[in-house]
């Protein structure tokens, strides 16, 4: 039975030509591959939360737009109490912040 080692050979040149060769595929292979796979991902990632945050921002403006002419609470928010549309649009914003904030830090890993 032929043994599936290569045949080793005297020259160190060659064999050390032939190590740096085997350390570079093998550097591309674990590095560079995964790498470039990756930026798909993460370019879907940035895509994603940007279009995400952007449809949260007009969903708060809309509210807040709604509250403030339609007399969500009746005569109630004006004068003094015209801030009140605001603060619920703040804390709806924060509230929104806090659960998404939660879901990065749980660790949820499925890989």
């Amino acid at each position: 039975m032929a043994s599936p080692l290569p045949k080793r050979t005297s020259d160190p040149k060659e064999s050390f030509d032939e190590a740096l060769a085997l350390v570079k595929a093998y550097a591309r292979q674990e590095t560079i591959e995964p790498l470039k796979n990756l930026k798909r991902f993460v370019g879907f990632g940035l895509a994603g939360g940007l279009l995400l945050a952007l449809g949260l921002f007009f969903l708060a403006l809309a509210g807040l737009r709604y509250m403030q002419t339609h007399r969500f609470f009746g005569q109630h928010l004006t004068g003094n109490w015209s801030w009140l549309p605001y603060m619920i649009v703040f804390v709806f914003g924060l509230v929104i912040a806090v659960l998404f904030a939660l879901r990065i830090t749980k660790g949820d890993d499925r890989a």
